[in-house]
């Protein structure tokens, strides 16, 4: 299953959320069950781990962990079957200070199937296999070299690691004194050789060691005819060999030369969020610098865009923690209802500016959530960006995290 943007960033915030829940001891229960396990068959477990439960001494955490059980029985009972990706099951009595706790439950299809069994108990829940499956799979390997240095490394999802740098041990163009040009040229030859076959080594090492289904290409980069004497001279391992993609032409070999590399590649990596978040973001820049650009920014000003139907792609930032809440005047003979939008360190609402008669509020979603919304009623593409890369990071600390480019010029430009 392929997430939508929407759907990838909500799944991130749920697990959030669940990193979130803490325990005491053992009280926390994470079931992950297969498309295929019986039902009935998890029920028999549960039923027989509450009575072993019997047996714990802490009679608080002996009351959570079989109301846990008995509430997770109950859940069961309306899943006759596992969908099709399989069921998770959350639940647990959840610390919420003071002494207290709180019976938590979640229940969800995961986004790709369940394939083990799994009963798990602890003061965390169970969170890993989720996390694998949002995990960007495609891997590219990255190397970098010129007849002095070489640096090893993976692009995997939009993160661009350095995994190894080597130095050569190659003499400079111009002979010491005492030896003849001929010898001299063949020293040299031969250094070059060794260099590409360390860097090849360490290279094999390094990409390898990746499941080979992950691992979509290798790209090499540097200056001619450096890097194609590499590729040329089959200093891979076969089976990564027949993985080179391209051979660039890059001006770094340090790290920096790693995400030069990238950049040069964007047309091999286009289907890769990262390139289509960068292509995005620079775009929206193209566009406010331009006098007559089709660039707009800030929450209330892309708000009201969107409700104009103008926003060609809303660009919103993934390190954004805010919500839209609804508020409502508590005396039912008072009208006064708002939209805000709120951080986490936003104070409690205040009295009603009509009654002076207590605040509440009604609903509260995640901002991006709500922009998302408005976005899809009027057709607008919608680009979640992380803040993994310079463009991306500017948005959230130049922009405030809301930002868009234009169908047409608005007077909320």
């Amino acid at each position: 299953m392929e997430f939508s943007a929407q759907e990838k960033y909500e799944f991130k915030r749920l697990l959030e959320e669940l990193r979130g829940k803490t325990g005491r001891g053992t009280e926390l229960i994470s079931l992950y069950i297969p498309h295929d396990k019986q039902i009935s068959d998890v029920s028999a477990q549960l039923r027989e781990e509450h009575g072993q439960a019997a047996n714990i001494k802490s009679k608080l955490t002996r009351t959570n962990v079989q109301s846990a059980l008995e509430s997770a029985m109950s859940k069961l009972r309306l899943i006759p079957r596992a969908p099709e990706n399989g069921a998770v099951i959350f639940i647990g009595a959840i610390d919420i200070g003071s002494n207290k706790t709180d019976m938590y439950s979640k229940v969800l299809e995961p986004p790709e199937p369940i394939v083990t069994y799994r009963y798990h108990c602890d003061s965390a829940f169970l969170l890993q296999p989720l996390e694998d499956m949002l995990a960007e799979k495609k891997t590219f390997g990255l190397i970098v070299l010129d007849r002095r240095e070489a640096t090893i490394g993976i692009l995997k999802g939009k993160r661009i690691d350095a995994l190894k740098h080597l130095t050569s041990t190659v003499p400079g163009k111009q002979r010491k004194g005492g030896q003849s040009s001929h010898r001299f040229q063949q020293l040299r030859l031969i250094a070059i050789h060794d260099f590409y076959k360390r860097i090849g080594e360490s290279a094999n090492d390094a990409f390898l060691q990746i499941d080979q289904k992950d691992l979509e290409g290798i790209l090499i980069g540097g200056p001619s005819p450096t890097k194609d004497e590499f590729v040329g001279g089959e200093f891979l391992h076969h089976e990564l060999q027949k993985k080179i993609l391209d051979a660039l032409d890059v001006s770094y070999t340090d790290e920096s030369g790693l995400s030069e590399l990238v950049e040069a590649a964007q047309e091999r990596l286009l289907d890769l969020e990262l390139t289509q978040e960068k292509l995005a973001m620079r775009r929206f820049m193209k566009e406010l610098v331009n006098d007559k650009g089709l660039a707009s920014y800030g929450e209330a000003e892309v708000r009201h865009n969107l409700a104009l139907g103008a926003v060609d792609t809303l660009l919103l930032s993934e390190d954004m923690r805010k919500t839209r809440a609804t508020i409502k005047c508590t005396n039912q003979n008072c009208d006064y209802e708002k939209q805000t939008t709120r951080t986490p360190s936003s104070p409690a609402p205040e009295g009603c500016p009509k009654c002076g008669s207590q605040l509440a509020i009604v609903e509260e979603v995640d901002l991006i959530t709500n922009l998302s919304r408005l976005a899809e009623q009027s057709g607008t593409t919608v680009k979640i960006i992380s803040t993994d890369f310079e463009e991306g990071a500017q948005l959230m600390s130049a922009f405030g995290g809301v930002a868009a480019i234009l169908r047409y010029r608005t007077s909320h430009r």
